[in-house]
Order: structure tokens, then C-alpha cells, then sequence
């Protein structure tokens, strides 16, 4: 349980101004069709955060035990550092309506976006954490619907109104309490 909850919480406070979030707006102002966009980006969340997640529990198993409190709470701390980065969308990289459909269109994107991203490094970093895969992926993935979904129903205005500046602070506080737990709790 602990994993799932962590999972959860770290990865939906993360996510808030994150390039996939501002993603969500984008596809909901351009498709205007949310329901295959929520579904588009929960089908592409669970393929990305379960390999994710499956290499981070791969790693925990070839790394030296006493090794991974530090690696897992270094990299944790590490994201809360990241987390008071911005992330910026740049026009290029938002996908217009395409042939393909809202649903496929969203999914692709999606998956793409989150490629190399703060939350991806989280799972990975998650599943390394609590040799738990399936907690992991579910609680990661529902971190990142709870965080985007919203922004798809709700779209811009929900932006302009949410103190994202305070909203980082607070998920980097959390990464790198989390980092500093996991060191501690591995016997250092």
C-alpha cells in the first residue's frame, strides 16, 4: 500500500505544470473531444510508467542492496530539485488534428511526451524503490490521470487560476523528503 500511495502523491504533484499537463490543455483546446483524450492518455500512461516501472524493479534486482537506499534517494532528491523547473511546450511539439483520430493521436503524443520525463524517471526510480511493480504502475498512473484529467475537462482557465509556483514547491518538498526517507530507511 505504501508503494501505491507514494506512487501516487509523488507523481500527481509532480505532474502539475509538467509538459505532459500543459499537453492535456493543449489537446483538449485543439481536439475538443475529451473523453478519447482521457482515454488516450491513461492507455499511453500505463504502457510507459509499466516499462518504467519494470526497469526500475529490474535495476533493485542487480543492484547491490545496500547500494539502492542511496541511488533511490539521490535520484529522489534530484527530482524534487527538477521539479522547480518549469516546463515549457513548445508549438512544435503539439500535435494537430490528425488522420489518425483523437484517441491514436492522443496516445502517441502522449507516450512521446512522457519520454524522458520527470515522472518516467519517478516510476523507474518508484519501482526500484518498492520491488513492487503493479502498486508502482497503478499509483503512478493514477497520479498522472489526477493531475490531468482535470486539465482536460477543465482546460486553460484551470492554469491561469492554479498558484503552479506554490504547487512545485510543494512536490519538490515531497521528492526530496521521500529521497531523504529512502536513504534513511535502508540502514544508512
Amino acid at each position: 500500500m505504501e508503494a501505491f500511495i507514494t506512487s501516487a502523491l509523488l507523481v500527481a504533484m509532480a505532474e502539475i505544470g509538467d509538459k505532459t499537463q500543459l499537453l492535456s490543455f493543449v489537446l483538449a483546446a485543439r481536439l475538443r473531444k475529451p473523453v478519447p483524450i482521457i482515454a488516450g492518455i491513461f492507455v499511453a500512461t500505463i504502457a510507459n510508467h509499466a516499462l518504467a516501472g519494470s526497469l526500475g524493479v529490474w535495476l533493485a534486482q542487480r543492484v547491490p542492496a545496500g547500494w539502492m537506499p542511496w541511488i533511490a534517494g539521490l535520484t529522489f532528491i534530484a527530482f524534487g530539485l527538477w521539479s522547480l523547473v518549469p516546463d515549457r511546450l513548445d508549438d512544435e511539439d503539439t500535435p494537430a488534428k490528425s488522420h489518425y483520430g483523437v484517441f491514436v493521436t492522443t496516445v502517441i503524443a502522449f507516450f512521446l511526451a512522457e519520454m524522458g520525463d520527470k515522472t518516467q524517471f519517478a516510476t523507474i526510480a518508484l519501482g526500484a524503490r518498492f520491488h513492487a511493480l503493479i502498486p508502482v504502475v497503478v499509483g503512478t498512473t493514477l497520479g498522472m490521470m489526477a493531475a490531468n484529467v482535470p486539465a482536460v475537462l477543465i482546460g486553460e482557465s484551470l492554469a491561469k487560476k492554479m498558484p503552479l509556483q506554490l504547487i512545485r514547491w510543494i512536490a519538490a518538498g515531497l521528492f526530496v523528503a521521500t529521497g531523504i526517507a529512502a536513504m534513511f530507511a535502508g540502514g544508512a
